[in-house]
């Protein structure tokens, strides 16, 4: 395609293209991160401009990740990138003269921009010139008056031609067709342009020729060449001897763009030394370079030169005019007035957004790159200085890249729960006077991650059940919170794994993963267990996921489900428990004391003692707190020896729960007295056969040993093997023991009195003996309905138990 030059020099000649019959050369150059190509104008949509991956070091994958794109901050957009093959071709047609006017070289830039990570690569493109313009003249016809006393090499300046396109393409050179009269002179200015001064070499001749017609050809250096013709129509006049002549050869104004119209610039000024109509001076402008023809007039008597049109300094900065002053008799001089465009501040900034990240993680680290844009001010100097600042409060800043690129960088570690998003406004202020600003507002939201934990809403849970609840119940819930956003802040209830009791919590409670409700798997007992402490995790759905715990305790609260237990007196099936009072006891006296107590707690636990039937009721009374049994009146002849009091034990739940106790009573001051009153308690059936069998066989053996010395012999063995087994297969009543001064669960009170019984008993008799063993001592008296005989214990240092041989021992033991 042409010749490429990268940033150490080196040139290499790839290939020559012909284009519209010349040779153009195409040269690439790149050097830190810019390209630079070099295109002829007016080249059709879709050619090719260069291999931009190639060029940049980039492979096409690159390309369609990082969305590569061109951004310009102008309306047209010339080229166009193909990112499927990497190439830049052209995308409208391009015409130099439009696009640069006489400015040389001509080019135009703009940035290729590539996101992930984000790249910046300057393009520059060349536009070389192509002969595409013919030179022309402003006037179709040069009217020139020419007195006939002119002399020889009197000069006359004609009006200059105009080619907008430079270099060789520009205007070359003119041409005057052949005559014998005048030749042509082609003449210079210091910039550059030429123009065409014709010579009179022959003496003109009114009466010959009154009138001449030339014509005048301006021709370009193009291959092929192009030329414009204009006629010069020449009236030959009488004698005018003296041309005007200027004052100044070059004039200098300035002007400020935008200046209204008819603002005055500057004044030329020729003088004529003929007189009359030969010296009166006529000012016209022989031409404007470029399109500012339009922008100025000129006085043509005065030279007052004024403002026509709206002046422009982003367009043309400085404006050369040529003023040619002629007389009557067609004898002209001609000056150039030069005007300076004085810049003014009317153009605001331009802000060119190139790539913003709307959406950014929280975790980005300081320096990121959020943007990247493009401020650009038609100004010049100072008004074309910008400066960009942002909000103070912002925790962004701004940091320039290339020339008028700037990137928009994070400051300070995001955090998306304080601040989810930023209206991030960009102000970019010129130094002018007065300065202008433009302001452009980029809406930058933050995306989540997972770097908060749940949080429980209370530091410890506690929560409260009654026992005997329903499986499945629900207890309570527990409920905690993530800052976070969407996935990061689903949170889920767990169990962790603790034991109570030796099974496994799961094994008591239950939670939902969902609302951390939590659920009673079984049936609480408070007799078992009164408190259940465990840890309850909370796990977000982030990845890795975010936890935290919470110890929850549930208190089991007691119900009244177990009625009160007597301990004392023991309700036996076969044997009757009686309480002794002497009939000497005095008012107050404590019969005996109902013992009782309830697993349950609290008020569930609190037992009073009610009496709800006596055999008389004016004789006992029953404490309410305590249960004893006292006396309220004192004991007579005419009492009941056999007194029955049945007491009620009742706890304070709701609903109360009961039990009932049979207390027997014996007044009496002894015991063969009380054993008259008892008799007719049902005796046990089986007991009575097998007494009656004994008595037969123990007659028959004392029988039989008034027979025989031998038969004696055995029988006294075999009574007394038969006494032995009669002892040992006899039921004996139970006798409660409580050690002294026992003491009740209650701290009511206690009994301190001491059991102690002589127990003497027969095989042979029904009636036992009884006697105390202290006076005054509280007595338990036991009957037994199935005996005919009685039985007295006596608490001492040798007692019964004492005896290791005895038969009674053993069974007792």
């Amino acid at each position: 395609m042409g010749i490429r030059q990268h940033g150490w020099g080196k040139w290499l000649l790839c290939e020559t293209l012909t284009w519209q019959l010349f040779n153009l050369v195409f040269m690439v150059c790149t050097i830190n991160g810019q390209i630079r190509y070099s295109i002829p104008e007016e080249m059709k949509k879709g050619s090719l401009i260069g291999n931009i991956a190639q060029d940049l070091g980039l492979d096409l994958k690159r390309l369609r990740s990082g969305r590569a794109r061109i951004v310009t901050g102008e309306n047209h957009h010339y080229t166009e990138l193909k990112t499927d093959k990497g190439i830049l071709v052209v995308n409208e047609r391009i015409d130099r003269e439009e696009l640069c006017g006489d400015v040389t070289p001509c080019s135009f830039s703009f940035e290729i921009i590539l996101e992930n990570p984000i790249e910046l690569h300057r393009v520059t493109v060349e536009i070389l010139d192509v002969n595409d313009h013919s030179p022309t003249f402003k006037s179709n016809v040069i009217n020139l008056e020419i007195s006939e006393s002119a002399t020889i090499l009197s000069h006359f300046d004609l009006e200059s031609a105009y080619d907008p396109d430079s270099g060789i393409h520009g205007l070359k050179n003119y041409v005057l067709t052949p005559n014998d009269n005048f030749v042509l002179k082609q003449q210079s200015n210091a910039d550059g342009i030429q123009f065409a001064v014709m010579i009179l070499q022959k003496p003109l001749d009114r009466e010959m020729h009154p009138h001449l017609t030339l014509k005048l050809i301006a021709v370009d250096g193009g291959t092929p060449q192009r030329s414009g013709t204009v006629n010069i129509e020449i009236t030959v006049l009488d004698v005018n001897d003296n041309p005007p002549v200027f004052n100044q050869s070059i004039y200098s104004a300035a002007v400020t763009e935008n200046a209204p119209v008819g603002t005055y610039i500057t004044t030329v000024n020729a003088s004529d030394a003929d007189s009359g109509s030969n010296g009166l001076i006529t000012y016209m402008f022989s031409n404007v370079k470029g399109k500012s023809g339009g922008h100025f007039e000129i006085d043509s008597l005065s030279g007052k030169i004024t403002v026509a049109d709206v002046i422009d300094f982003e367009k043309d900065k400085k404006y050369e005019i040529r003023v040619i002053a002629k007389d009557q008799g067609g004898l002209s001089d001609a000056t150039k007035v030069v005007i300076d465009v004085a810049d003014v501040n009317d153009n605001s900034p331009v802000i060119n957004i190139m790539s913003f990240a709307s959406l950014i993680s929280e975790d980005v680290p300081p320096g990121t790159t959020i943007a990247v844009f493009n401020v650009k001010d038609a100004d010049s100097e100072r008004n074309g200085q910008i400066t960009c600042s942002l909000d103070y409060f912002l925790p962004f800043k701004i940091q320039s890249s290339l020339t008028n690129y700037y990137n928009l960088l994070s400051d300070v570690p995001f955090d998306r729960e304080t601040t989810p998003e930023y209206n991030i406004t960009i102000t970019a202020t010129d130094l002018g006077s007065p300065p202008l600003s433009t302001k452009t507002t980029l809406l930058l939201k933050i995306s989540d991650v997972n770097d908060n934990s749940p949080l429980f809403t209370e530091q410890k849970y506690s929560a409260f059940i009654i026992e005997n609840n329903v499986p499945g119940k629900t207890i309570f819930s527990v409920s905690a919170r993530d800052s976070d956003w969407h996935q990061n802040a689903r949170i889920s209830y767990f169990l962790e794994d603790s034991q109570v009791s030796g099974s496994p919590i799961s094994s008591y409670v239950s939670i939902n993963t969902e609302t951390g409700v939590l659920h009673a798997v079984r049936s609480f007992d408070y007799e078992q267990i009164k408190l259940l402490e465990f840890t309850v995790k909370a796990q977000d759905g982030g990845s890795p996921p975010l936890s935290s715990n919470v110890t929850v305790k549930i208190v089991i609260q007691d119900q009244n489900d177990n009625p009160p237990q007597v301990l004392y007196p023991v309700q036996t099936g076969g044997s009757v428990v009686a309480e002794m009072v002497p009939r000497a006891a005095d008012v107050g006296y404590l019969v005996t004391k109902v013992v009782a107590v309830d697993v349950d707690s609290g008020q569930n636990a609190w037992l009073s003692y009610k009496l709800q039937k006596a055999t008389d009721r004016a004789l006992f009374e029953v404490g309410l707190q305590n249960g004893e049994i006292r006396t309220i009146r004192q004991v007579n002849d005419k009492d009941a020896v056999k007194q029955r009091l049945t007491v009620i034990v009742e706890d304070n739940g709701q609903p109360s729960r009961s039990a009932a106790v049979i207390v027997n009573v014996a007044v009496a001051d002894s015991f063969p007295e009380v054993l008259s009153e008892f008799t007719d308690f049902t005796h046990d059936k089986e007991y009575n056969d097998n007494l009656t069998f004994y008595l037969v066989l123990a007659l028959a053996v004392v029988s039989f040993l008034f027979i025989t010395c031998v038969v004696v012999i055995i029988s006294v063995k075999i009574y007394r093997w038969r006494q032995s087994r009669t002892l040992f297969h006899s039921n004996l009543p139970v006798i409660p023991y409580y050690p002294p001064r026992y003491s009740d669960t209650l701290g009511t009170g206690t009994l301190q009195h001491v059991y102690n019984y002589e127990v003497c008993r027969t095989t042979d008799s029904r009636k036992s003996d009884c006697k105390f063993g202290r006076a005054g001592s509280q007595n338990v008296l036991i009957m037994d309905p199935s005996s005919t005989g009685t039985m007295q214990r006596i608490q001492s240092e040798k007692s019964i138990l004492d005896e290791p041989d005895s038969p009674l021992e053993v069974r007792m033991l």
